[in-house]
């Protein structure tokens, strides 16, 4: 079994941590793909480089926006990180595309959805099959979130995948969680149903700009129902924003709302308490996949798996009871 401890860089690793850190597009890209590689020696090496690169982490704005399909998140995106660019910031978006059940494949057409803020040298654009993962992000975009940083990327976008109220990882990885919603795309009773919505730091009416008296008026509905949850942070409470990402108005006001929420979360301790807690149950979640797979990957379970598998589909063993038995079969692993 592979061993996944850190260890020393190659030459030609230690040149791409270089190129990283020099702020090098394409080299950050390279160590992207190292790090979602599932081959062992690549893992391995990518431990290396993110030991490395750890150092020079950490110093960015990082943001987490969701919404539902249709609700223009990219176009949202390329409005913001222009208007970003133009405030002398260099713009990062990790964006997640949903792969298929049945092909496993992904469109990954972010990049030609941010046409214009794709070509900037400020921008860094990387698009990542969600390949299952749960909770609208991939498996690696917090490790990507990390080497974005140690590339001198100081506003940090991760875009999920857009399909629904589950998308509650990204909010264990950003500072702040905005939700984008729609007007006329629900009530005040659907505005408080429990998931995405209470963890949302900031919530943005898009596409204000086809009908400003329904955006009004939903995000008036929206600021009532938030007033009848406890937020996310308890220095804040969340303000309810009404923009036009097509016609990019409101686009600063949104921007000045997001360093007001970093300036208070701040000031209290809370913003530096969160990436603690965040960085602990970052742990947690590797040490529950490496056991995942640790358990698959054990010799015994190997070979038994197959047949309790198919035993449990014929309806002739209970899955409590072949999960029981392959569990036992680590007795003498552990």
């Amino acid at each position: 079994m592979a061993d996944f401890s850190p260890s020393a860089l190659s030459a030609e690793d230690r040149a791409l941590a270089d190129g990283v850190l020099g702020g090098n597009r394409r080299a950050l890209a390279k160590a992207i793909t190292l790090i979602e590689s599932i081959k062992p020696d690549h893992q391995q090496r990518a431990e290396a480089l993110l030991e490395t690169l750890l150092p020079h982490t950490g110093r960015s704005l990082r943001i987490g926006i969701t919404g539902v399909p249709g609700v223009g998140k990219s176009t949202f995106i390329e409005a913001f990180g222009l208007h970003l660019i133009g405030q002398g910031h260099r713009i990062a978006v990790l964006a997640v595309d949903p792969s298929s059940s049945v092909t496993g494949g992904s469109i990954l057409g972010d990049k030609t959805r941010m046409e214009i803020l794709s070509q900037r040298t400020e921008a860094f654009i990387r698009p990542s099959p969600s390949s299952g993962s749960l909770g609208g992000v991939a498996e690696k975009t917090r490790e990507a979130l990390l080497l974005c940083e140690a590339a001198g990327f100081d506003v940090i976008l991760v875009e999920t995948v857009g399909v629904g109220q589950s998308e509650t990882t990204v909010a264990g990885m950003t500072d702040c969680f905005v939700l984008l919603q729609l007007p006329n795309a629900g009530d005040d009773l659907q505005a408080i149903k429990k998931g995405v919505v209470e963890l949302a730091d900031i919530v943005a009416f898009n596409k204000a700009d086809i009908d400003p008296v329904a955006a009004e008026r939903a995000a008036a509905q929206m600021r009532a129902a938030l007033a009848m949850l406890r937020p996310a942070a308890a220095r804040w409470q969340p303000p309810v924003l009404t923009v036009s990402a097509i016609q990019r108005t409101a686009i600063a006001d949104f921007w000045q709302t997001l360093l007001n929420y970093r300036q208070t979360m701040t000031d209290a301790g809370e913003l530096a308490a969160k990436r603690r807690r965040q960085a602990r149950d970052w742990m947690w979640t590797m040490i529950d996949a490496g056991l995942r797979r640790r358990f698959r990957e054990h010799p015994a379970v190997h070979g038994a798996l197959p047949e309790l598998a198919r035993s449990v589909e014929a309806g002739a063993v209970t899955p409590a009871a072949a999960a029981h038995k392959l569990l036992n079969m680590l007795n003498r692993y552990f």
